[in-house]
Formats: structure tokens, C-alpha cells, sequence
């Protein structure tokens, strides 16, 4: 069985999705610090031909506070940023499918972060026609006295994994030798340069996934999610499995 760990990000950009894609559980790592600054509450979408950069409001954000702890702030913003997305891509060929998708994700009355998170998730994944199960480590493994890699080992046993995929990051921060004691293997996914038209030649990598389905159909999203190597620490990227 295949598992991955991420934190949990407000509508993240494509390579997310890949890495959800390649496994058969995806665990979202909610009980974990708060990053200020960081993409658990904050994206980018293409605006007047730039990067725009969103941000979900929280109650007493803090990097001492965990994500599950966090509460949405109250106010008119879910409102305003679906006006945001609408006047950014109303002119995008596959504009009213994603819009509809755009609402049912930001209008969830969730009053807590890493539920309005999930759900955003959970309705994306459906729409990609992703298959992995998808749970949170607070509701399920309450493990948080662990730290690091012991913390992510204890999780993969748990499961019963025998394949943990990481996004690039992990191939400095993990050992491969104590997966392998473990009898777990220990893959990297890169992702491939992911191109596609947007409104004119503006080329802007790593936008929110929302910019991708604005632009594309599912199934050429779904041939995105592909685009991908899955190698062990220190392999070449162009020996993918």
C-alpha cells in the first residue's frame, strides 16, 4: 500500500494532486504547527495577467497554535473572494463548471480550518477522479508526542504501508535506510514542468489548482496528474518508476 503525508493546503497548486494521485491513502497532517506565511490558508490565481495572492482569514493565527485548532474569522470574505475568482477567470474556457465547484468549496460552513480545508480537498480529489482515501492525522493516529521521521515511520506502520511517497522536500529531510529497516520504501515524486495555455502568453507556474481546471478539461488534467517521476533519494529524476 501506498501513502503519502502533507499538510493541509487551501487550493494548492497541481503538484498536490499528483502526489494524492500516486497513492492508495493520503494523509493530511493537521495537528502540526501553524506556518505563518506559509500555503495552508493562502494561494495564487491569475489576475489582470499576474500572480494574485488570497488569503483565508483566520481567529489568532499563530505558529505556537496547530492547524486543527484554528477557526475561520467571520465577515464577508467568502463572498468577496468568490467575486475575485469570478472577475479573474470569467473569460477562461471551462470557467462555469470549475465557478460551480469554486462555490460548493468556499461557501462550506465549516467554522474550522482543517474542516473547511478537508472538504476543499475531498471535492477536489472527486473531480479529478482521484481514488486515495483521504484522512486526517488528528482524527485518526493522535501521535503528535512523536516528532519527525519517527513521527511519519509510526504512521506508515500503522497502515501498513510498504511505499511512503514524499514531495521533493522529503529527500533531504528523511533517511532511507530507516525506511528500509522498516521494510518501507521510500520514493521521491517530481513533478514534471506542467504547460498549458492560459489567457494569453503569460506562462505563470504554480498557481492554485483552480487555475488549471479553469483552462483545461478534467480529462487533460487528469493526463497532467501523470506528468511525474516517483524515484528513491539521490536517484536520478529521469530513472521514474
Amino acid at each position: 500500500m501506498k501513502l503519502a503525508i502533507m499538510q493541509p493546503y487551501f487550493l494548492p497548486y497541481l503538484g498536490y494532486f499528483q502526489l494524492m494521485s500516486a497513492v492508495d491513502k493520503f494523509v493530511i497532517f493537521d495537528d502540526v504547527n501553524y506556518i505563518q506565511r506559509g500555503w495552508i490558508n493562502r494561494n495564487r490565481i491569475l489576475l489582470n495577467g499576474e500572480a494574485h495572492t488570497f488569503t483565508i482569514p483566520l481567529v489568532g493565527a499563530s505558529q505556537n497554535r496547530q492547524i486543527c485548532d484554528l477557526e475561520l474569522a467571520p465577515g464577508p470574505w467568502r463572498p468577496k473572494l468568490l467575486r475575485t475568482i469570478q472577475l479573474a477567470y470569467a473569460r477562461a474556457p471551462h470557467f462555469h463548471q470549475t465557478f460551480e465547484l469554486c462555490e460548493q468549496i468556499i461557501n462550506c460552513d465549516s467554522p474550522m480550518l482543517d474542516g473547511y480545508i478537508l472538504n476543499s480537498l475531498e471535492l477536489l480529489a472527486q473531480r479529478l477522479q482521484i481514488g486515495a482515501s483521504v484522512v486526517t492525522s488528528s482524527r485518526v493516529y493522535k501521535n503528535s508526542e512523536l516528532k519527525g521521521q519517527m513521527r511519519i515511520l509510526d504512521i506508515c506502520q500503522r497502515e501498513q504501508a510498504d511505499v511512503y511517497v514524499n514531495a521533493p522536500g522529503g529527500a533531504s529531510l528523511y533517511s532511507q535506510q530507516m525506511f528500509e529497516e522498516k521494510a518501507i520504501k521510500l520514493l521521491i515524486l517530481y513533478p514534471e514542468e506542467l504547460l498549458y495555455q492560459q489567457f494569453r502568453d503569460e506562462n505563470i507556474a504554480g498557481l492554485s489548482v483552480l487555475d488549471v481546471l479553469m483552462f483545461n478539461s478534467v480529462d487533460v488534467v487528469k493526463e497532467l496528474l501523470q506528468k511525474r517521476s516517483l524515484v528513491a533519494p539521490g536517484a536520478s529524476e529521469l530513472a521514474g518508476v
